[in-house]
C-alpha cells in the first residue's frame, strides 16, 4: 500500500485540479480569468470590444442567431475574476416581438440544458385589455415577473424579459453565472464581513 500512496496522492491532486478548473462556458469560452483576459477571448470569438465601465467590459456582436447583442462581462472591483456574463438582445417595441424572442431562446435553452429549475412568467399589475400599449406600460413600470432559470453543475443560466432603454420598449436578457468563480466572489465578500 505504501508504494501506491504517492501515485494515489498524485491522482487525487490531479483530479482536484481538473474539478477546480471546470467552469460554465459562454460561446465556448469558460467563464474564468481576469476581465482583460476574458474580454480578449471574446474578441477572438467574434465580438467587438466597446468599453469598460465600473468593472464591466461591454462588447457587441451576434449571439444565438441574433444580431447586434450587447454583452457585459462582470467582476467585482476588488477581485478581478470574471463571474458572470449578461447578454442584452435587441430592444423590441411590441410585446409580441419580445415574447417571441424570449420563447425562442427558452426553447433552445431547454433543448440544451433540460427542464428549467425555476420559471415565473406573469404580470403583477393591471394590464388592461392586453393590448400592446398596456402591456408595454406594465413592463416599463416594473409590474411583471418574467424569467426562467436553468441550473447546471457548473452554474446558472437565467433568461428574462427586461425594460428597454427607451419608454415602451423591452428586451430579452440572458445571464450566465459561473458557480466556481461565484464562490470566489462570495468568499471575498464574506471576508469583508
Amino acid at each position: 500500500m505504501q508504494k501506491h500512496l504517492p501515485l494515489l496522492l498524485a491522482c487525487l491532486m490531479f483530479a482536484g485540479s481538473i474539478f477546480a478548473q471546470q467552469h460554465l462556458s459562454f460561446k465556448g469560452v469558460p467563464i474564468d480569468g481576469t476581465l482583460k483576459a476574458y474580454t480578449d477571448a471574446m474578441v477572438k470569438a467574434g465580438f467587438h470590444y466597446e468599453d469598460t465601465q465600473d468593472g464591466i467590459a461591454l462588447l457587441t456582436g451576434d449571439f444565438a442567431g441574433y444580431k447586434n447583442c450587447v454583452v457585459g462581462v462582470s467582476t467585482l472591483e476588488n477581485l478581478d475574476v470574471v463571474s458572470h456574463i449578461a447578454v442584452l438582445f435587441p430592444e423590441k417595441e411590441t410585446w409580441t416581438a419580445v415574447l417571441n424572442d424570449y420563447e425562442t431562446l427558452k426553447a433552445m435553452l431547454t433543448e440544451k440544458y433540460g427542464k428549467p429549475s425555476d420559471s415565473q412568467e406573469k404580470f403583477t399589475g393591471y394590464v388592461g385589455d392586453n393590448s400592446n400599449g398596456f402591456i408595454m406600460h406594465a413592463l416599463n413600470e416594473g409590474e411583471y415577473v418574467w424569467y426562467t432559470t436553468f441550473t447546471t453543475e457548473l452554474g446558472d443560466i437565467q433568461l428574462s424579459i427586461a425594460e428597454g432603454t427607451k419608454y415602451a420598449t423591452a428586451m430579452v436578457r440572458l445571464v450566465y453565472r459561473d458557480k466556481a468563480n461565484g464562490e470566489k466572489v462570495r468568499s471575498a465578500a464574506m471576508d469583508d464581513l
